[in-house]
């Protein structure tokens, strides 16, 4: 697994992560939960990913991970859902971040996010400055911001974070744009590569997580040539300039498996990325990024 530089915070991370919304899951047993995180780390994955809404997924990772701590690089998010504390306030953010930190077993957070946090709330300061005083306590080595359009956009340019995480697929390329020309010293973490995979679906998904980036596909009108959709998507971000890891989530080792071995074949052909992002600037030259 390729092994990638995470901006100037002096980190490395896999190319490919793992987003680790589905370990979170109640139907996941602790035993199946354990055996995909320690496959991931024996494939060479270092990102895992998770967030203070993923369920159990936290906790999970420190259980089943909290001894290969050395080998792993955590992120976390946060900001809401702490009881006795107001959401988006500097105050709730030291105690989310000691949760975390009990959760994960570990003494220092590698990269710890706002998550989605509004634009008001940002520059507000109050919650940004908290997260600033964990990383002077030592308590997270990376400060960052997770989200999309002009809130991330902020992040990006205010000089207050180290990282960013934003959406960056087929169908959804605004922060190529207008995010990645800011951050030449960020580390970029790349959310939805797969855009929801919106080939599985023979007709529009209305209600579906994928219904947006389904219309996007369908009006993009893509040819994948000899590629499988999924690793046309999944090399298509990680050939994008800037960023650091794109993450992907499973429940099922074996999809994980084949996202790593697409990943393994390289950028795309530039002709092939060239005609990707034409066909994003001739359709969605106003789209904005998924939330």
């Amino acid at each position: 697994m390729e092994q990638r530089v995470f901006g100037s915070s002096g980190l490395t991370v896999s190319a490919v992560g793992f987003g680790a919304g589905h370990i979170g899951d109640a139907s996941l047993s602790e035993d199946e939960a354990g055996r995909l995180l320690n496959a991931l780390v024996d494939a060479g994955v270092t990102l895992f990913d998770t967030a203070r809404s993923y369920g159990r997924s936290e906790e999970r990772i420190g259980r089943h991970l909290g001894h290969r701590r050395r080998e792993v690089v955590l992120s976390t998010k946060i900001g809401y859902g702490i009881g006795g504390y107001e959401d988006w306030t500097g105050a709730i953010v030291g105690p989310a971040i000691d949760r975390a930190l009990g959760l994960l077993r570990t003494d220092a957070i590698d990269i710890v996010h706002l998550h989605s946090c509004p634009l008001d709330v940002l520059q507000r300061g109050d919650v940004v400055e908290a997260l600033t005083r964990a990383v002077e306590q030592g308590k997270v080595r990376v400060a960052a911001y997770s989200g999309d359009n002009e809130p991330a956009e902020w992040a990006a340019a205010s000089g207050r974070f180290g990282a960013v995480q934003t959406s960056i697929n087929l169908f959804d390329q605004r922060a190529i744009d207008r995010l990645l020309p800011l951050v030449s010293t960020l580390g970029v973490i790349a959310k939805r590569p797969l855009g929801n995979a919106p080939w599985r679906f023979a007709e529009r998904p209305d209600g579906d997580d994928a219904e947006e980036y389904w219309l996007r596909w369908q009006a993009m009108e893509l040819d994948p040539r000899d590629l499988s959709w999924d690793e046309l998507a999944l090399r298509f971000t990680l050939s994008t300039p800037g960023v650091s890891s794109a993450i992907t989530g499973s429940r099922r080792l074996e999809h994980m498996q084949a996202n790593l071995e697409a990943a393994a074949k390289g950028p795309l052909p530039a002709e092939v990325y060239d005609a990707v992002r034409d066909a994003f600037r001739r359709q969605g030259a106003a789209w904005r990024g998924k939330i």
